[in-house]
């Protein structure tokens, strides 16, 4: 009696971790592309870093995104509960402020052009560990996190609607896991590219010393373009949110091909994100004081 209890328990054990696993894949393939975007805005955040910061940075990221996580995942399954209809609304919110961040960082290099750029020598105090600089870089990419883990996540939970409790929190938290370990492990390998470049120019082999010597040229363009590229998906991901949640541009968007379709996500970001940008500064010239 007792082993026909055991072995029907592990039987639905394992039927629960078949479905997790199926819909956490599904998950994946779903997610995918905010996936990239969040590699390229995370990979950004340590463009301007000095070697020795660079992966306590990804690393101070990396924990600020596991504490996103751990706060969205209850949060989205009381709202599953009590108002499921709160999700889109606040994934609009974030879809918007996405976007304003966006235009925000255009307007300041278009404003401050040929002053710091990244990667150029910083003061002696940005360089120092936990420095003013160090930290807004932190910050700012916590909450663009925050944002990108909530969209993750909301697609997630539309995906795995129709489950029970325990398969709904299981393939969250693995893809939540899955993610987190996936985009900063590669955001890790990305920023130190210089370092294994030095480090397979040392080898005895000539053709690991050629690929050593390629990385070293390519690696500076290579976080220059993924500067632009993290301000580009910024758009993209802000833009497809709203999208999304207007039916007459998403019903649009859906007929046009994959890359006609992220474009017009895109231009909606950067129209959105300017309007914005131009109402706040509107707003503030109204408040300031009149000389």
């Amino acid at each position: 009696m007792a082993a026909g209890s055991l072995l029907t328990l592990l039987d639905d054990i394992t039927v629960i971790l078949d479905d997790v696993w199926i819909m956490t894949k599904l998950s994946a393939k779903k997610t995918a592309g905010v996936l990239g975007d969040d590699l390229a805005l995370n990979a950004e955040q340590a463009v301007g870093l000095s070697p020795e910061r660079e992966l306590p940075v990804v690393w101070a990221v990396a924990k600020g995104s596991a504490k996103n996580k751990a706060m969205l995942i209850p949060a989205a399954l009381i709202l599953r509960a009590l108002a499921p209809w709160l999700i889109q609304p606040l994934l609009m919110g974030g879809g918007l402020f996405l976007c304003y961040e966006g235009a925000e960082k255009l307007v300041h290099r278009w404003e401050h052009r040929g002053e710091h750029k990244p990667g150029e020598v910083l003061s002696a105090e940005d360089k120092v560990a936990g420095g003013l600089w160090e930290s807004q870089k932190i910050a700012g990419a916590v909450r663009t996190d925050l944002i990108l883990s909530a969209e993750i996540i909301a697609l997630t939970l539309g995906l795995v609607a129709e489950m029970d409790f325990t398969r709904v929190f299981l393939v969250l938290l693995v893809i939540s896991l899955l993610m987190t370990v996936g985009v900063y492990g590669l955001v890790g390998l990305i920023v130190k590219l210089d370092d294994i470049g030095l480090s397979l120019q040392k080898r005895a082999q000539a053709w690991l010393r050629a690929l050593g010597r390629f990385i070293l040229a390519t690696a500076p363009r290579m976080l220059a373009l993924i500067s632009w590229l993290g301000t580009i998906a910024i758009f993209c991901v802000g833009g497809g949110i709203l999208v999304h949640g207007i039916a007459p541009l998403h019903h649009a968007v859906e007929e046009m091909n994959a890359f006609v379709g992220l474009l017009a996500e895109g231009i909606t970001g950067l129209v959105a994100g300017f309007v914005v940008v131009g109402l706040l500064k509107l707003v503030g010239r109204l408040r300031a004081p009149k000389v």
